[in-house]
């Protein structure tokens, strides 16, 4: 496992590292190869050198083993067996997860925090696994008001969360509404339209994007409806993050906030 990880580690490396500028955040050097801070132009330029990147090393090594597999493990729920490339973090079993190369203490360290918090926030890490950088802080708080910006839901997965039996499970409730927003999903529609290949990842993008943003609303609707008589979650402030917005919609202030954000 070392050596595939450290072969793949080598062929996917993060392009135009050479060229990445250097910020310095809190007093952390952190490093980001494109000072835009919209996400999806800054993917739209890594994705091609990335794919290119990926298509030379299948070239190259479409042929070599990556292990074997004993019928112990194929009975033992394919434990341990190399089945896909998994590039935004690799599990160790003694040196614990990374993200994209960083350890959790790393990430804490470097990624961007809320004015006065002590943890890093979800947006900068989200930055983070999608493109490879150590996000700035500008980065993030285009994250946050994009996320803020798309948060509100539509008006049948309101109504069907407000009709749930009070006795149905909250994760029930939030896997039907999850599967309900399938209604605004735009890689279905752009799939029905005969999209082509190389813009599924755009599509992607606006439906993850879209999701992440609405699953706080999500969960508050449930959390307010079984547990505080369904009163209102209130509105997106879009001058917060998205752990202060979801805070704010359950009705707790600042220490459950530093916690979400954790």
């Amino acid at each position: 496992m070392a050596l595939l990880r450290q072969a793949t580690s080598k062929a996917f490396a993060l392009p135009n590292v050479l060229q990445t500028k250097s910020h310095v955040i809190n007093g952390v050097r952190c490093l980001s190869a494109d000072s835009n801070t919209n996400l999806k132009e800054v993917l739209a330029k890594k994705i091609p050198e990335h794919n290119a990147k990926v298509k030379a090393f299948r070239t190259a090594h479409n042929t070599t083993k990556v292990g074997e597999v004993t019928l112990d493990q194929v009975y033992g729920g394919m434990r341990s067996i190399k089945a896909m490339v998994w590039e935004t973090s690799v599990l160790d079993a003694d040196e614990g997860i990374r993200f994209r190369g960083f350890t959790i203490p790393e990430c804490q360290a470097k990624l961007p925090k809320a004015p006065g918090g002590s943890e890093p926030l979800p947006e900068g890490l989200f930055w983070l696994l999608c493109t490879g950088d150590i996000p700035t802080p500008e980065q993030v708080k285009w994250v946050s008001k994009e996320w803020a910006q798309r948060a509100a839901l539509p008006a049948h997965v309101v109504a069907l969360l407000n009709n749930f039996p009070s006795n149905l499970h909250p994760m029930s409730q939030f896997a039907a509404a999850v599967i309900a927003l399938q209604s605004e999903s735009k890689f279905a529609k752009a799939y029905e339209e005969k999209a082509h290949k190389s813009t599924y990842w755009e599509h992607a993008y606006e439906d993850s994007m879209d999701l992440i943003a609405k699953l706080p609303g999500v969960a508050a609707t449930i959390y307010r409806n079984v547990y505080k008589s369904g009163s209102s979650i209130g509105t997106i402030d879009e001058n917060k993050d998205w752990s202060a917005n979801f805070c704010k919609m359950l009705g707790y202030k600042v220490k459950l906030k530093k916690a979400k954000r954790l």
